[in-house]
């Protein structure tokens, strides 16, 4: 009995033995993490579009695990990037609205009429957080920066928060000079006219990952699409042209939300244009990763920053199904595609709706290396590496937004709570607050607070307790307030803005649409 049983027991020893060699037999993973910038849920085919075309970013989805409720940090793009580098919830590390947004009194001078003065925020990453590009730096990685960075100026680029190389990454929120050659960025050269951005920081990426393939890298890959302004070439203009107009073009394509209109459709040629170009770019690294013999050593995580721009900015995508999308409280401006692949785990295809958020990117990568966990850091981040090795992550943990400011997209001052199911808003303008449970009301259109009361008083009892906890910044009351003056504003906006959006939509589905002769500097031979 004895020897069967020491048997047995070498041959459980033996199994795991084996099955550690497998997922270690490379060493060290290399981790190649892309953040699209804008990119809405449902912007990608594996989440529903039936207009834009992204093959490469849904093969990577059917190659891994898909989180079908993961969340950004925030509703807009710096604190949420924010998030990703320290692992913390915005409130928390402070940068809770875009970098260069005004707060204070400065908000007067937009003349958007508004009931409050936003909360001030941190306007660079804290040198005292140790990023995740840090983190990996201390343990041996080469870290890799290329892209948008929009976390601060001289002194807070990439290369001052733990990235040996930065290509592209300043304090800019949106591609200046565009997205064709020549384009206005430092810490890019041009190098051929008419080159697109989206292609050449792959094509950087791809190098540096030719480069390393016998090291140990970290490389971020942070595109400047899908953020306007929204451009694309003539020729995939035309293919999504003449694809809207096969699905059949509708009459109308907004609807008036609380604030400004919100596009209701997709059928946005340039958007379309732009959103596959940016999947084409992904196609190249992948193709990398395969061409240097170390894609089956390299964890990809694919995800975006906030929702996609259905209203304000270039009112470029429809969220539908979920409310919202840039810059608002809802599901659309904080539901994300959240895509983890890890070769070596048998998961292929895989989809959890465990709740999960950008600050758990931190934890789970340094957990899938085999590293050290650093949990006074990234505090408000959870390893999801039990989800990907198939086991059950029982914790309920609630998930916390703060956002005291307006959005360019019409975004309300509110905070937001979400707890087994139910997601809390409190807004600041007035204290009222709206309750729903997810997902049968993830529209965000049923608003169930009347009927659980008691559920609602114990969510924002938890949401205010913990945002002073973490000593969050509020908005105030504005003192100059004019509601005239705002019903005016609004009152304009429905009588010219909404028909201007409707006309500009026609323009561009029309057969001799042309944005200029150059389109957008794509063609070179137009100078």
């Amino acid at each position: 009995m004895i020897k069967v049983f020491r048997s047995l027991l070498l041959s459980v020893i033996l199994f795991f033995n084996c099955r550690n060699e497998e997922v270690n037999k490379h060493g060290k993973p290399n981790i190649l993490f892309i953040l699209v910038d804008d990119l809405g849920y449902h912007d990608l085919g594996i989440t529903g579009s039936t207009f834009y075309e992204t093959p490469n970013v849904d093969r990577l989805a059917t190659d891994g695990v898909m989180f079908t409720n993961g969340y950004a940090s925030s509703r807009v793009c710096s604190p949420s990037r924010a998030s990703i580098m320290t692992g913390k919830f915005t409130a928390r590390h402070g940068i809770t609205d875009w970098i260069g947004a005004k707060a204070g009194e400065d908000w007067r001078t937009r003349n958007r009429h508004d009931k409050l003065l936003p909360a001030e925020y941190v306007r660079q990453l804290p040198q005292g957080e140790i990023t995740i590009a840090e983190a990996f730096k201390e343990n041996g990685y080469t870290t890799f920066f290329a892209g948008k960075w929009h976390l601060g100026g001289e002194g807070s680029y990439p290369e001052d928060h733990g990235f040996d190389i930065n290509i592209g990454g300043t304090e800019a929120g949106s591609p200046r000079g565009g997205f064709f050659s020549p384009w206005n960025n430092p810490k890019l050269s041009n190098k051929a006219k008419g080159e697109n951005l989206s292609m050449r920081l792959a094509k950087e990426t791809a190098n540096f990952i030719s480069q390393n393939k016998d090291s140990t890298f970290f490389a971020f890959l942070s595109f400047y699409a899908v953020h306007a302004p929204i451009q694309t070439t003539e020729e995939k203009w035309n293919k999504y042209r003449n694809k809207a107009d096969s699905i059949g073009i509708v009459d109308k394509g907004y609807m008036m939300e609380r604030v400004l209109p919100i596009r209701q459709v997709q059928d946005n040629p340039i958007y379309g244009g732009l959103v596959e170009t940016m999947d084409d770019a992904v196609g190249l690294v992948l193709e990398a990763l395969e061409a240097n013999g170390i894609a089956d050593n390299t964890i990809v995580v694919f995800t975006s920053d906030n929702g996609g721009v259905a209203s304000g900015d270039h009112y470029a995508t429809s969220n539908l199904p979920l409310r919202g999308g840039k810059g608002y409280q809802w599901e659309g401006g904080l539901k994300e595609p959240f895509i983890i692949r890890v070769p070596w785990l048998n998961n292929v295809g895989a989809k959890t709706d465990y709740p999960v958020i950008a600050t758990d990117f931190y934890p789970t990568l340094l957990d899938l290396a085999d590293l050290s966990l650093n949990e006074d850091q990234h505090v408000d981040g959870l390893s999801l590496k039990p989800l990907l090795t198939d086991e059950d992550l029982k914790i309920e943990r609630p998930l916390y937004w703060h956002y005291p400011h307006y959005g360019n997209q019409g975004g309300e001052p509110s905070s937001v709570i979400q707890l087994e199911g139910w997601k809390l808003i409190h807004y600041w303008e007035d204290g009222r607050q709206e309750l729903y449970k997810l997902p049968s009301t993830e529209h965000d259109t049923l608003n169930v607070i009347s009927k659980h009361s008691e559920i609602a008083k114990n969510l924002s009892d938890n949401l205010i307790s913990w945002l002073k906890e973490v000593n969050a910044k509020f908005p105030t009351e504005d003192p100059e307030f004019d509601k005239a003056k705002a019903e005016k504003r609004r009152l304009n906006t429905i009588k010219n803005k909404w028909p201007s959006l409707e006309r500009h939509r026609m323009e561009v589905l029309s057969e001799d649409f042309q944005p200029n002769k150059t389109w957008w500097k794509s063609k070179v031979n137009n100078d």
